[in-house]
């Protein structure tokens, strides 16, 4: 599988709703490698983007300090919440890309021309609009641009691009955002504008080829970066048989669009999925480093945890609807089913182990949990549906069966608790593998309190972070 994110601004520091994405791209990495997979997980930054100009200008700062200064925060989050991404591209310093982008522009050559353009243009968007303002709630209004630009004859490919989705040929997932793009599509589609002057991007981003006077559109340059930055082309994209890009709502025309019919007009291969998640706002309202409000999650992470930030993220997040994000839900969610649920099932298992089988966990053959039988298949489902809130459901099952099992069954009061016993060890190491693509970390620490023939004295999983 080759599983991808957009690859965001750099015009500040990651926000929460970005780590939304990479973790969840990061679970279904992990995941298809746990099931012998060979997979490429591939993340970075749009160094080329007017935004990051304007930013470094407000700062007062070089734009390649600004750029770099923020891409390594980006890239630092492999550290922060526990990524195991193969690949960051640098859009601005990886020297296959500039390249990349060039060769697509020319294989694209006879679907490119040049015209003279007005339009409505939002930097926050980095696109133009026929009217404001702005919908995807940027606050800054609308910039009446005129210029001569190159455009891409988009309307060429409308059928082409229908019939893709139409036949599940490039599936969209969930229904509901595959709807909306064919409804966009079915509308009619107009040639977009695929360069900027080089004097409004402020000489900033990847000349046109054989026209200096302009810069490669941003999303044309970004777009590009999913087969610029393979060193094996062939394997990944031409013979892979899943290609996946994880996007947010609102860049979804770019990717089930604009990139199809990009790839199609330079006698490329398609992507196969586009998987699309919603929202986190604040207060109802988007989440935005323009803005102002966002969450870093590397702040997050330093005052809650990895776990705690990653289980949110994948817990209470529902596949399709925004979600407002607060720090009380956040401790609340981690302490219910992390501290007080898959803690203490743990600590209460192993001391049992310890109290009536002198730590040895029981020889004899369990008789799993229905939810641990069920789980791997319930996991791979919802996954494969693009729904994590019921993947970690499926997990969270097994806590409560558990749980439930004690309170029936009172292993302290069997004469003989061993076949007990066992069923509970059975369901805490089901519980640290299928635990392991969400929290690595908090599934290593369940699997050191429950493997082996002699287990180690109980200890404190998860601390309580709340009062």
């Amino acid at each position: 599988m080759y599983i991808t994110t957009t690859i965001p601004y750099v015009n500040a520091r990651p926000h929460i709703g970005f780590a939304l994405e990479i973790v969840q791209a990061d679970v279904l990495a992990r995941r298809h490698r746990l099931r012998g997979e060979s997979v490429r997980f591939q993340t970075g930054t749009d160094d080329n983007s007017l935004k990051n100009v304007l930013a470094a200008e407000a700062e007062g700062v070089p734009v390649t300090e600004l750029v770099e200064r923020n891409a390594r925060a980006f890239e630092g989050l492999r550290e922060v919440l526990n990524l195991s991404f193969d690949a960051f591209v640098r859009t601005s310093t990886d020297a296959s890309h500039r390249a990349g982008v060039e060769r697509l522009w020319h294989a694209c050559a006879d679907d490119l021309y040049q015209r003279h353009y007005e339009g409505l243009y939002c930097v926050g968007c980095e696109q133009f609009y026929t009217e404001g303002p702005c919908p995807d709630g940027h606050a800054a209004p609308l910039q009446k641009v005129s210029e001569r630009n190159w455009f891409f004859r988009l309307s060429r490919y409308q059928d082409a691009v229908a019939d893709l989705i139409r036949s599940g040929k490039l599936r969209i997932e969930p229904k509901e955002r595959r709807n909306e793009v064919l409804a966009f599509v079915e509308a009619g589609l107009d040639d977009i504008s695929i360069s900027r002057s080089a004097e409004r991007a402020r000489g900033w981003g990847i000349p046109v080829p054989g026209d200096p006077s302009q810069v490669v559109y941003v999303w044309w340059d970004a777009l590009a970066n999913y087969v610029t930055a393979l060193e094996d082309y062939e394997q990944w994209w031409v013979r892979e048989q899943r290609k996946a890009h994880l996007v947010g709502k609102g860049v979804i025309r770019f990717h089930a669009v604009y990139w199809p019919a990009m790839l199609l007009s330079a006698g490329e291969p398609l992507p196969d999925e586009i998987l699309v998640h919603d929202y986190l706002t604040v207060d109802g309202r988007k989440i935005s480093k323009s803005a102002g409000g966002a969450q870093d999650p590397a702040e997050l992470v330093e005052r809650y945890g990895e776990d705690a930030v990653r289980w949110w993220l994948l817990r209470e997040v529902p596949r399709v609807g925004d979600v407002d994000f607060t720090e009380e839900r956040l401790v609340a969610r981690f302490d219910e089913e992390l501290a007080n649920g898959v803690g203490n099932l743990v600590n209460r298992v192993v001391t049992m182990v310890h109290r009536f089988c002198d730590g040895q966990a029981p020889a004899l053959a369990p008789e799993p949990l229905p939810a641990c039988v069920e789980v791997a298949d319930l996991v791979d489902s919802a996954l494969d549906g693009f729904d994590f809130r019921r993947a970690t459901g499926a997990i969270w099952a097994i806590v409560e069966e558990a749980n439930r099992f004690v309170e029936n069954v009172r292993p302290w009061k069997l004469e003989d608790p061993s076949a007990a016993l066992a069923t509970l060890v059975h369901a805490c190491r089901t519980l640290a593998v299928q635990l392991e693509a969400f929290l690595p970390t908090a599934a290593a620490r369940v699997a050191a309190q429950v493997e082996g023939v002699r287990l180690p004295p109980p200890a404190p999983l998860f601390a309580r972070l709340g009062r």
